[in-house]
């Protein structure tokens, strides 16, 4: 007899949603500044490691897109808390142009996985659409300077992670009652 294998996605979706959540109600100034501390844990262990893990089981499964989407992002989480720790004990300065270049090279990035997310399900290709635009933007803001742009790309990578929230409860729920609940919408391609 063979075992049914759990989805790994629904975790790094709900690691993914949380950790962006969090940083983005900092970047729009909802939570105060001097509490963005608190990101850098959830940075490492929910949205790094176990995005991490859960593109190692991904790999399992035979799920290529998967494997290089969540570890990506979960090394991204990673290096972001290291940035900013390595910022804070005074090992590297934090230029915003340097960090805005940073984070348009993972828009490119994501540009690449929304074109192979369009052979998913449509709330997966908005996670990536939203997250394509919201890197760009959020690097245009910090080359620029402009706090009303990085705030534009805070309130993109918040809608990015409601997309992201919506896609693991609905592969949760829909799995648990072992049927289409939540809609997550056909593919466009």
């Amino acid at each position: 007899m063979s075992q049914k294998q759990a989805s790994p996605a629904p975790l790094g979706l709900a690691a993914f949603a949380m950790t962006t959540t969090a940083l983005s109600l900092f970047i729009l100034g909802v939570l105060p500044a001097e509490g963005v501390g608190i990101v850098i844990p959830l940075a490492i262990a929910y949205g790094g490691i176990i995005q991490i893990l859960v593109g190692y089981l991904e790999w399992k499964t035979g799920n290529t897109f998967g494997l290089v989407a969540f570890t990506s992002y979960g090394a991204f989480w990673v290096y972001y808390a290291m940035l900013n720790l390595f910022a804070g004990w005074g090992f590297v300065n934090l230029q915003p142009a340097a960090a805005g270049a940073v984070l348009i090279l993972w828009g490119l990035f994501t540009f690449y996985l929304w074109l192979a997310s369009l052979k998913t399900n449509l709330t997966t290709c908005l996670v990536f659409f939203f997250l394509w635009l919201a890197f760009v933007v959020l690097g245009v803001g910090d080359i620029t300077g402009s706090r009303f742009v990085v705030m534009g790309g805070g309130i993109i990578a918040l809608i990015t992670a409601a997309a992201a929230w919506y896609n693991s409860l609905a592969i949760v729920i829909n799995e648990t009652y072992g049927r289409v609940v939540v809609p997550l919408g056909k593919s466009p391609k």
